[in-house]
């Protein structure tokens, strides 16, 4: 069958060959190499990512499907092609096939991002969903080829395919022909890496070459370690593009005997390397070309290295703009810049401010000299009463180096308020942050309003020093949004009697707002 895993005996002297005579440049740029100035500077060690988010198609994957369908036949070509893909090979068959002049169909799991579904049919694709996963697709892209007659474009286990991806390899060589300690892929089936590793290892073998997985899709990982190829049940499609249960024979074997190492990296970890990237190039790549960067600070943490040379291929840039709200949640957690706590303080008069007071007496770095530093900056607060005894609140923190969290969660315990680490805790990041309050009979006289603070320290203990004491806070809602000014909602129960002064006191604090106490979605979910 056309389509079925394509065995080789071939060596890394044969793609050698191959790679050398690849055709990729009719629809393939030469991409850059470029720096990572920040991130080489914060690692102690020079980062340079290759930059695959650069070509046609926003991806690496154009260069292994046109050279596979570049060397069909005329025959082949007059029936047609078929390819199953997350995406970002379906961009590089459709774009190779108008470039051809033949016909495309695209097998795609319905959890691809509607970028990339739009990006194939823009480029002239016929797309077919099915299944949740990239396996999915392929058995019925199968089912489809052997029913139509098509050539079936392999996303990975195609020796023309694997020799297309490693043309990467032969630019990083020249382009950088320094040291070079090791070259950092993202796996998905593993064409990519088995392309980069088999120039890497003819060409310049001391340079290691280390696989990079997500921690929920690790199936050359697990595979590699099992001395055969593990079918993962499920896949995380946080990466979508590296989204793969069963890797390739081919690429199976190749990564078996040449790649030198395997780093997994969580989400968090991902999300945080997006935004590296982002400061140092302005440019964002998807979950999957990020794995690369994600893997060399984490390789860096655990090995200790400092003066080294690296490079991380980002492999693609098709991420949706809806994604990004995700991204930007999750980056200070990866990176460990924000730490994330519950904390119990009594209902009563006082406490809240005394709680402020200890976060704005908090040094930045708790490891400064006599805990020195800068204020620390508090990045998310949310409250809603609901016992008259004590209250619960979500606060997050800057924090300036990993492990702060638990430092940070004994400095509230030690001035009297019980504290829990939610760090690391994936419930509170992904959900309970978001539910935090809801209904109450205890907030008799609340009003609610809006306003828009300076994001500035003194901001927010400005606001209590103004307040009456009998005003009692009843809900706070804050997140920092990375702007100059920030906006929260806030509950205050305010006595009847004392509306002329209330009016006075926001006159007084000088900050914009919008009451919302008689907003409708306000008494649906937050009033008794």
């Amino acid at each position: 069958m056309r389509g079925a895993p394509v065995h080789s005996a071939l060596t890394p002297a044969d793609y050698l060959r191959k790679i050398l005579n690849a055709r990729v440049y009719d629809v393939a740029v030469e991409s850059a190499l470029e720096k990572s100035r920040a991130l080489s500077e914060r690692l102690g060690n020079t980062v340079l990512l290759k930059r695959e988010d650069q070509q046609p198609v926003f991806s690496f994957k154009l260069r292994g499907a046109y050279n596979k369908m570049a060397h069909l036949s005329a025959e082949q070509l007059a029936s047609g092609v078929i390819c199953a893909s997350a995406g970002n090979h379906a961009q590089g068959v459709a774009l190779g096939a108008r470039k051809l002049g033949t016909r495309a169909v695209v097998v795609m799991p319905v959890t691809t991002p509607q970028l990339k579904i739009d990006a194939v049919r823009g480029f002239g694709g016929e797309i077919v969903l099915h299944g949740d996963s990239y396996s999915d697709a392929y058995l019925h892209a199968l089912e489809l080829q052997a029913q139509q007659s098509l050539t079936f474009v392999h996303p990975f286990d195609d020796p023309d395919v694997i020799a297309g991806q490693g043309t990467i390899a032969m630019e990083i060589l020249r382009q950088h022909q320094g040291p070079l300690d090791a070259v950092f892929v993202a796996i998905g089936g593993g064409g990519l890496i088995s392309g980069v590793a088999n120039y890497i290892k003819a060409v310049r073998p001391e340079i290691k070459v280390i696989g990079v997985q997500m921690n929920d899709s690790d199936a050359m990982m697990q595979s590699v370690a099992a001395h055969e190829r593990v079918n993962l049940p499920d896949v995380g499609l946080f990466s979508d593009g590296t989204a793969v249960k069963l890797v390739g024979e081919e690429t199976f074997r190749i990564a078996s005997e040449l790649v030198d190492d395997y780093i997994a990296v969580d989400t968090d970890a991902v999300c945080a390397a997006i935004k590296d990237i982002f400061v140092d190039t302005r440019s964002i790549v998807e979950p999957a070309g990020a794995l690369a960067v994600a893997a060399i600070k984490e390789y860096v943490a655990q090995h200790g290295r400092h003066g080294e040379t690296y490079a991380a291929i980002l492999c693609g840039a098709n991420m949706n703009f809806d994604r990004l709200r995700f991204v930007a949640e999750r980056a200070e957690v990866g990176e460990e810049r924000e730490a994330l706590f519950a904390v119990t303080i009594p209902e009563e008069r006082g406490s809240f401010r005394r709680f402020c007071e200890l976060i704005s007496e908090m040094p930045a770095n708790t490891a400064a000299p006599s805990g020195g530093g800068a204020p620390r900056n508090v990045t998310e607060f949310n409250y809603r009463i609901s016992d008259a005894a004590k209250a619960h609140v979500f606060v997050g923190l800057t924090t300036s180096a990993r492990g702060e969290s638990a430092t940070i969660a004994k400095t509230f315990i030690d001035h009297g308020f019980d504290a829990l680490d939610l760090t690391h805790d994936e419930l509170a990041k992904e959900h309970l942050r978001h539910l935090v309050g809801g209904r109450t009979g205890l907030a008799h006289d609340e009003r609610l309003l809006r306003f828009v603070f300076p994001e500035r320290p003194g901001a927010l203990l400005k606001f209590l020093s103004l307040m009456r004491p009998n005003w009692n806070i009843s809900l706070f809602h804050y997140r920092n949004q990375g702007a100059d000014y920030g906006r929260i909602l806030v509950g205050l129960q305010v006595p009847a009697g004392e509306a002329a002064a209330f009016d006075a006191f926001l006159e007084t604090l000088g900050y914009p707002y919008v009451e919302e106490t008689a907003n409708p979605a306000y008494r649906l979910f937050l009033q008794a």
